[in-house]
């Protein structure tokens, strides 16, 4: 999402479906600092990573944007693949970090610990290193299908030679851990060749 002002970013945070896994802002907002806006983010409570962009490089702009809360401070004009890069960089930070906390369903995914929260039940649900790695990795898809392939690779490494028996296995026992229904899943969908996760627990479409 695209937010022209700080007013209309608040909007978009304050919506009941808003979910950023990051924030890339810009000093230069036309109603607000982008600076003073990071810091009502942080003191709003939001903790998910926040990546500075101005033309001001000097010494001071930076320690002024860092003090407000920002993650990382980039400088115009820079290249996209660095930009990327950084983002990345802060959400594996983000992710391993005590405060990173998602919402699944009725969960609250805490990575760090590899823990799954089920307040209004009172319950905790432990994963393994591998059902935490499914879940992270389909949590940043954003909902969109990922293939078996891609996720054997990515949880467990482009030079393993594991069978996509394993990651079914272990697709299934995660199913056992989170879904009311296991056999009629409602956050971890098989789709055609891959899963995605409904972290709003709708279902199959």
């Amino acid at each position: 999402d695209e937010a022209e002002s700080a007013a209309e970013a608040e909007g978009l945070l304050a919506s009941e479906h808003a979910r950023y896994d990051a924030i890339l802002l810009d000093v230069g907002l036309p109603d607000s600092d982008g600076r003073d806006f990071c810091a009502k983010l942080r003191r709003d409570g939001r903790q998910m990573p926040v990546i500075m962009v101005t033309g001001a490089d000097a010494e001071g702009d930076v320690v002024r944007g860092l003090d407000a809360g920002a993650n990382d401070y980039l400088a115009k004009p820079f290249r996209l693949p660095e930009l990327l890069a950084r983002v990345r960089a802060q959400l594996r930070t983000f992710d391993n970090s005590e405060s990173a906390a998602f919402l699944i369903g009725p969960y609250v995914f805490r990575p760090s610990v590899r823990l799954l929260q089920e307040p209004a039940r009172n319950r905790k649900v432990r994963l393994t290193d591998k059902e935490c790695g499914i879940l992270k990795f389909l949590y940043r898809a954003g909902g969109k299908t990922v293939s078996r392939q891609t996720l054997l690779n990515e949880v467990w490494g482009y030079n393993s030679n594991v069978a996509t028996h394993t990651l079914e296995t272990h697709v299934y026992r995660l199913r056992q851990k989170i879904e009311a229904d296991p056999a009629q899943p409602r956050l971890l969908i098989t789709v055609n060749g891959g899963y995605r996760l409904d972290a709003a627990g709708r279902g199959a479409a």
